[in-house]
This record gives structure tokens, sequence and C-alpha cells, in this order.
């Protein structure tokens, strides 16, 4: 199999079909909405202030960024491509932007009219290398769904196909044509405003923009790379292999390459169609638990977290197969309510679209851990080290405020345990949540692109849950999560401290008779002093301080001899003449001291 790998040409260099025009057109459009906003930002938030009308431009601050959120809304819709993906990414920056544009962008949905089928199929074709015909027994020209970087149709694969890879109904994902040069174009106007911004020093104190759109780039491009959701489809399959509630689709890699992607087709119940799932005897409120456990085991145990959770990308697939009895339902942590259920659970929740992924890695983990530890502690600086360690705080963020916020937290909930806590007022929650947020924008935070998908996930995972089951308290399914966590640590702290101990129980074995030594020596008169390494230090330093005098002697003589030339040449001629004395030294004092180094 041949997967075409080459570089997306750039927005100023587009292919000879006459998009090189509408391309440059898009890349101005995107670049006159960001360089207004920055004109009104700029005006509204330094050049008020300054003048002493700070109150105007406070007065009309939420009026304004709700505005500008639904002006980049409509921008995202008109030109669909990865301005959309912009949007969604910009509604999960809660640790940088306001709750007006974050919730505005929240809505955005990622639906675009569908690409006629002939140019679906010319791509299709281009890339298999054979007809369409050829390539599936049949394929439904209706698209089963339509986004900004590609669209699915439903297909059945060709009779020797089906016997190779064990199924024959399938789903094809293909790119839209042309989405590498809009992508392309896309990301060089998002790096020419993250340029803009990183000038700003209002900007650049609380938000690295350039890094910002360099992960979102990533994310962007694997997100167009089918090889490499093909890849994450079956790593996810695999961590979940053993897992009798977890499904994922078959990868037909003959027929997969990076723009067209080839899937068994598990589509099934959407997990929030609750009468559908009442209607098939199937319990919304189980459906929630297990999902929430699910997503978790994802986060805490595999460090795979599939980042787009939402009702498109969730079956519940109902089955026949009486799933085995667990012989101890509390034996990993997980709670005892969703390990009893599972042996008599006759469905499965089924996961699709694995283009956002993230990766929890250890040191991420680990920095978990030592969260929990702090907040189980009510420690507001081991929090703030913490969150230093996973990389959320820049280096110049003012770590005062965010320990008062925390021991603010500590002060309302901090005794609380997992049980008081589910029955806090959610709207106590939110109110707290506001303030907390507004505290955290005002400090240089940002956090790591891992971490954002992480936080995504477990966001619309919690959304998922409670529109299943409006009990639902996402504290009940972090909890064995959090207690398994302490554990390892505590593990973990006693083995250092055994390591630890071992280690100094050998140094003070051998300590009596080293200093028993060295006394002895003393006494002797053999203990002697190496200083040579410090003398040559200091000659080198001594050189260098020599050097430095004569490159200001020789710029005085110089610049003098330049100011006095016109009224007394003479005297000019002869102070730039000697100045090149001291330059001389200044260039070549070092080659004649060849001492050891």
């Amino acid at each position: 199999m041949v997967v075409d790998r080459s570089p997306s040409p750039s927005p100023h260099t587009a292919g000879a079909e006459g998009q090189s025009a509408p391309l440059r057109a898009r890349y101005r459009r995107i670049l006159a909405f960001a360089a207004r906003v920055l004109a009104q930002t700029w005006w509204f938030e330094i050049a008020l202030p300054r003048i002493g009308l700070a109150r105007v431009a406070e007065s009309s601050r939420e009026r304004r960024m709700r505005t500008l959120a639904q002006r980049f809304h409509v921008l995202a819709v008109e030109l669909g491509g990865l301005m959309i993906k912009v949007g969604q990414f910009l509604s999960s920056r809660l640790d940088v932007l306001p709750p007006e544009i974050t919730t505005e962008l929240a809505g955005l949905q990622d639906e675009v009219p569908a690409v006629p089928i002939d140019q679906i199929r010319a791509l299709a074709e281009a890339e298999l290398g054979v007809p369409l015909a050829r390539a599936f027994a049949s394929f439904d020209e209706v698209p089963l769904a339509a986004a900004s970087l590609g669209q699915a149709h439903r297909a059945r694969l060709s009779a020797q196909d089906a016997g190779d890879t064990g199924f024959s109904e399938v789903v094809v994902k293909v790119q839209r044509p042309g989405i590498d040069q809009v992508v392309a174009t896309d990301l060089a106007a998002l790096r020419r405003v993250a340029g803009w911004l990183r000038r700003i020093r209002f900007v650049a104190d609380r938000v690295n923009a350039p890094a910002l759109v360099e992960e979102f780039a990533q994310t962007s491009l694997e997100e167009i790379d089918y090889i490499h959701e093909a890849s994450a489809a079956e790593r996810f399959a695999e961590a979940f292999r053993d897992d009798p509630r977890v499904d994922a689709p078959l990868v037909a890699w003959e027929r997969t390459t990076r723009r067209v992607l080839t899937l068994s087709d598990v589509t099934a119940i959407k997990i929030n169609d609750v009468d559908a799932l009442r209607a098939a005897g199937i319990d919304p409120a189980d459906v929630a638990h297990v999902f929430a456990e699910v997503m978790f085991d994802q986060v805490f145990t595999h460090g795979f977290v599939h980042a787009d959770p939402h009702p498109g990308n969730i079956f519940v697939t109902p089955h026949e197969d009486q799933v085995p009895e667990s012989a101890d339902p509390a034996e990993d942590g997980i709670s005892s309510r969703s390990a009893r259920s599972t042996a008599g659970r006759r469905w499965r929740l089924t996961f699709i679209d694995f283009g956002m992924m993230a990766e929890v890695p250890e040191g991420i983990r680990h920095g978990l851990r030592t969260l929990f530890i702090a907040a189980a502690s009510r420690d507001g600086k081991g929090m703030v080290a913490a969150a230093q360690e996973i990389g959320v705080l820049m280096p110049s963020a003012e770590n005062r405020e965010l320990e008062r916020a925390l021991t603010a937290l500590f002060a309302r909930f901090g005794g609380m345990g997992f049980a008081e806590l589910r029955d806090v007022d959610p709207r106590e929650f939110q109110g707290f949540a506001e303030e907390f947020g507004d505290t955290m924008r005002s400090l240089p935070v940002q956090l790591p692109e891992g971490l954002l998908l992480l936080i995504r996930a477990v966001s619309l995972t919690s959304g998922m849950c409670s529109g299943l089951d409006p009990q639902f308290n996402i504290w009940e399914s972090i909890e064995p999560y959090a207690t398994r966590l302490l554990a390892d640590e505590s593990g973990n702290i006693v083995q250092d401290l055994a390591g630890q101990a071992v280690a100094n129980a050998a140094t003070l074995w051998r300590l009596p008779k080293r200093i028993d030594d060295i006394i002895t020596r003393v006494d002797e008169g053999s203990v002697t002093f190496d200083t040579s390494r410090i003398e040559r230090r200091l000659d080198r330093i001594d050189g260098l301080i020599r050097r430095g005098v004569s490159a200001l002697l020789f710029a005085a003589l110089l610049i003098g001899g330049a100011l006095v030339l016109t009224a007394n040449p003479p005297l000019g001629v002869v102070l730039m003449s000697v100045s090149v004395l001291p330059l001389l030294h200044t260039l070549f004092a070092g080659l004649f001291r060849r001492g050891p180094r």
C-alpha cells in the first residue's frame, strides 16, 4: 500500500486549477478579521484606561466579547475548513478566554453542505488506485455525514476483501477535495496573527500565542491524516481488548490511505437518544455511569483518551451474548454498582472517530497524583507546585494570587468528602467556578495541549452523563480513581523512603572510617590542596577584564578623534591612529597566552 505523504501546498502556491486566488482571499479575510479584533482590543483595553476611561471599557466588555464571538461564529460557518475547528478549540480555552466567548462558541457545530459525489469519487479513486466499482461491492452516493474536513459514506467490501478482513459492511471516510490547501492557508494566517500577538506585551505576558497555534496545528494535521486516525483506532481497541463494556471499529487497511479511511460499520443507538435506549430495554442512568467509568479508565489507566466524545461519536450497541460475571467486582477499584451491572448487561459502548486523541504522559499523571495529594492535605502551595510540574503556569506567573484562590477553595469545600461534595448545590459550584475562572484568566496560565484535550474530554463526559441521568454527579465517578492514585503514590513514597534509607545506611556505615582517615592525614601533614584550576580561572578573568578595558579605550579614542577632526584635523588624526593600539590588544591579547586550560 502506497500512501501519499507529499507536503501540502502553501496558501500562495496553490494548484493550477484556479485555487490560488480564493485561497489568498481566504487568507486576507482571516487576517482582516484578526486585525479588527486587535484594533478594538487595543482601543478599549489599553488606550481608554490610559486616558482615565477604564470604566467605559469595563461597562461594555461583556457585550463586546459576546459580539466578537458571534461575528467569529458567522465567519467560521461561512469559511468552513479549519475555522470551525478553531472556534471549537477556542470554546475550550477556559484558561485564557472569558466565558462570553467560550459559551457562544461552544454551540459551533461542524456541519457543512456535502461535497458532490463526482468530486468524492475522483479523490477516492485517485487515492485507492482503482475505480470505486472495483474497490467496493457497493458505495452509497448519499453521504452518511458531512463535516468541514471530510464526509462519510456507507459501502460494502468486495467478497475478497470481506474474506480477508472478516467484515463486509463499512463506512468510508473521504477528505474534502482541496482541504490540504485550505488547512495550510488557515494555519499560515493563524501563525501570522500569533506573531502579531507575540509583540503585544499585554497579551504575551498572559498567553504564548505561537505555542498555542503550533499545538492546534499539530492536532489539526493529525486529524486530516487518516493513517494516523486508523492507527489510533487500533491502539484504542487494543487497550480495551478484554473489556466487554467497550467496542471500536476495525480498519480495512487495503482500502485506507492518508485521505481515505475505511472502517467496519458499527452504527448503533446514539448515546444521547434516550427514547431509543429505553425502547431497547437499556437504562440511560446505567449508560451514564458506565460511560464515565470508561472515560476515566482512559485517563487514569491507559493514558490514551478519546478527546471528542460528543453524541455523534459514541453509540450504545445492544448484543445478545451474556457478559461473564466478574469474580471480584471491586477488584480494580471501580464502583461496585457498575461491576455488578456488567454481569447482566446486554449492551456495550462503541466509540468512533479517533482523529482527536489525547496522550496523558507519565509526567502529567505524576503531576495529577501530586495535585490529588496536595488537595487531600489542603495544601495550596503544593497544588501550585503541581500545576507548575504539569506545565500549566507560565514562568511569569505570580503564584500568590493562585494560592489565595486555592485557600478560598479549601475554606469552602476543603473539609468535605466526596459524599458531601455530591450534596452541594451545583449553582454554588458554578458561582465559585466563575470567580475562580476570573483569577485564572488574570494570571499567565496556559494549559498544555494534552491537558487541554483531557479537560475537554472530561467536560464533554460530564455534560453527556448529566443529560442521561439528571442525578449524575461526577465526584462519584472520580472518587475510586482518586483513591487509587493516592494509594499508588503512597506506595511510591514508601519505596523512595526505603531506597533512601538503604543509601543513607551505607553512607553512615562508611562515615566513621572516612573521618578517621582524614584526621590521620591532617596529623601527618599529607593533606594538599590543588589551587591551579582556580588560578587559571582568575587568570582568564583578568585577561577578559583587560581586553574589555582596551575595547572601551579604542571606542573612546575613535569617537573622540572623529568629533575633533573638523575643528582640529591633526589632533583628530592622532587620536584615531592611536586607537588602533587598544584595538590590536583587544583582538590578539589572548593569542600569546598559551598556558594550560
